[in-house]
């Protein structure tokens, strides 16, 4: 009795580890899967932001001066840093663009501006403040809040249709307490104007970002020589050693008579690009080496374009 219950506890212990290595294994599987997943390339697309107002009357005095909204450039300023730091998006400078011209050309240096894929446009709509609050007999509480209202235009640069059109709201508040004379108590908070903008412009920024990428990104010829095969863009862009493209001829653009407005038809897949160095110091002067797979009429480069596959 005493030998069967050992060889069954032991084929219990060896069942148990099995069953622990056969865990191991599959959680190295899904962390190898997800270290994959985590390295793959997004090729950014160019941005501008062209105008964000403030249609609201907030802030709107005897000497306000519409070039200079705060609030507006406010709006800006937050909608930039989401953005950027998506890691998808090159941001070009189009409010200040005056200001840049000026400091180049004192500085003796020519500016070679950047064009865009997409041009946002946007505008407070709706601004207000409210304070709140309750009395009571040893207590008293008050709650300080902002609401704001931000609508967006995203138009494609090369069609000037607007894509993606939308509103939202934030709200954003404060609550300070006093029992019996102690406690907290504070005039307006001047930062809960950033947080309910900046909530509103939370909302819109993730279908910016798809409406952005539905459309594949895509480059150009620069040089087409035996020995040197450029294209444009490079590695602020995404690109590198190793990437593969598709090569597409342009396709043919015609007039919808329903819209009235030219359109591009698909064009055909003529072959393959693959990168082989990177090279540049800015965006607006970054290339790529790359090899050609397909026939390419070297005379007429511009009827091709090289999209992301």
């Amino acid at each position: 009795m005493k030998k069967i219950l050992v060889i069954v506890f032991a084929l219990s212990f060896s069942a148990i580890l099995y069953a622990q290595r056969k865990i191991e294994k599959v959680e190295n599987i899904n962390s190898v899967s997800t270290t994959e997943e985590s390295v793959s390339k997004i090729l950014k697309r160019k941005v501008a932001i062209g105008r964000f107002s403030n249609e609201t009357q907030y802030a709107k005095g005897l000497f306000y001066d519409k070039e200079n909204d705060p609030m507006g450039k406010q709006a800006t300023d937050i909608l930039t840093t989401k953005l950027v730091s998506s890691g998808k998006f090159i941001m070009i400078e189009r409010n200040d663009i005056s200001a840049i011209i000026e400091e180049m050309q004192l500085k003796g240096d020519s500016l070679s501006t950047i064009g865009a894929d997409y041009l946002i446009i946007g505008s407070i709509t709706e601004f207000g403040r409210k304070n709140t609050g309750k009395s009571g007999v040893f207590s008293k509480t008050k709650i300080q809040t902002v609401e704001a209202a931000v609508s967006i235009r995203l138009v494609d640069a090369s069609s000037g249709l607007i894509i993606y059109s939308d509103e939202a709201k934030g709200v954003a508040e404060i609550t300070s307490k006093t029992t019996l004379g102690v406690g907290s108590s504070a005039g307006f908070d001047a930062t809960l104007s950033d947080k309910a903008i900046s909530e509103a412009i939370g909302q819109l920024v993730e279908n910016i970002i798809a409406k952005c990428t539905d459309k594949p990104w895509r480059t150009y010829f620069l040089n087409y020589e035996d020995d040197a095969i450029l294209i444009a863009g490079g590695k602020s862009q995404g690109l590198e050693e190793g990437m593969v493209l598709s090569l597409k001829t342009k396709g043919k653009k015609v007039k919808n008579p329903q819209t009235g407005i030219m359109i591009e038809l698909p064009g055909k897949v003529k072959g393959t690009i693959t990168v082989l160095s990177v090279g540049g110091d800015t965006p607006e002067t970054e290339y790529s080496f790359v090899s050609v797979e397909g026939f390419v009429d070297k005379e007429n480069l511009m009827d091709y374009i090289i999209e992301e596959r």
